[in-house]
């Protein structure tokens, strides 16, 4: 007996862009944040992630009710539930300090900084929790 193929795709498909974003986004700890372009192309690797993890989620769910994984399926569910309750509240704090920064408030960019931690690490929070996972999400039938 093998792992089920469609639980080992499953999870390729919510890991990828975790991964993705976990490699990324460190890169904008090098530069200030007090720049505009940097700091939108830090809000577009924000919003394009939510996005992503949303529909992610929402396939990687569905795979896992269709191979009759729940307590699976409940774990990425919430994760979904993250991505598209979480993005909201997220993109507001952001579009806020950006309009701090703008604004003349020198403070902005370290609260806008400490976001961008805040968001790291939530997703490495997430991804370590995900790939711990994998052992039983793909465990033999």
């Amino acid at each position: 007996m093998t792992p089920d193929p469609v639980t080992i795709a499953a999870m390729i498909i919510l890991i990828f862009p975790m991964g993705y974003f976990t490699l990324a986004s460190p890169a904008f700890l090098l530069v200030k944040l007090d720049i505009q372009p940097v700091a939108q192309l830090l809000r577009g690797l924000f919003n394009a992630h939510f996005v992503v993890m949303r529909v992610a989620g929402m396939i990687g769910t569905v795979a896992f009710l269709i191979e009759g994984r729940p307590l699976i399926a409940i774990g990425v569910g919430l994760i979904t539930a993250l991505a598209i309750w979480g993005r909201p509240w997220f993109m507001g704090q952001m579009d806020h300090l950006l309009s701090a920064r703008d604004s003349g408030d020198t403070e902005a960019p370290r609260r806008l900084r400490r976001l961008h931690w805040v968001g790291m690490l939530c997703n490495a929070v997430l991804l370590v929790a995900l790939v711990a996972a994998i052992p039983y999400a793909t465990s033999l039938t």
